[in-house]
Formats: C-alpha cells, structure tokens, sequence
C-alpha cells in the first residue's frame, strides 16, 4: 500500500537540512530502486521554486511499504529526523487516484 510521508520542518532547518540531504536522499533512491517511491520533494518556505535563506517549511513523500508500522518506522529512521530538521513527521495511507 502506498503512504504519504509529511515531515514539518524546525524554524531555521536550512542549514542542518543541507548538510543531512546527500543521507536523505540516499535512501529515497533505495526506494527508487525497488519501485516503490512515487514522489518525494520538500516544501519551500515562500512561493518560489528556489526559496533560497527562507528555507523550506516540511518535506512530502509518497511510497510503498507493507504496512503503516513500516512506512512509520523509515520515516522515524530518516536522516532529517536524526539531525532534527523534522520536528514531526506523519505518516497516513495514501490512495492513488490520479493520473492512472
């Protein structure tokens, strides 16, 4: 089934979010690999596609995992959580509507 993967960002994370993506980004590319990442991209801070000193405000992805408990426990393991950019992460089922 597939979940969606919401992390909020700390006020201020730019810095510590730089320096934990090349991690971040390693394991979303595991889950390339294997299928099962749909989409995965952050949230900028102000409407701007590059937000520059103002950051980013929060992270979505969308994979697949066997259960909610999986999905959580990836999640709890992220890179952006050990380094504390993510103040809170959830994670829900998702149900592909669209594009088919």
């Amino acid at each position: 089934m597939l979940y969606a993967i919401v992390g909020e960002d700390r006020p201020d994370s730019l810095t510590a979010r730089l320096q934990a993506r090349p991690a971040h980004v390693e394991r979303l590319k595991v889950l390339q690999e294997q299928g099962r990442l749909i989409l995965a991209g952050p949230f900028p801070a102000i409407d701007s596609p590059d937000p520059g000193p103002a950051g980013f405000s929060g992270s979505l992805i969308v994979a697949e995992f066997t259960s909610l408990a999986a999905a959580q426990t990836w999640a709890d393991a992220d890179p952006y959580m050990a380094s504390g950019v993510y103040v809170r992460v959830t994670v829900k089922p998702f149900n592909k509507a669209l594009p088919a």
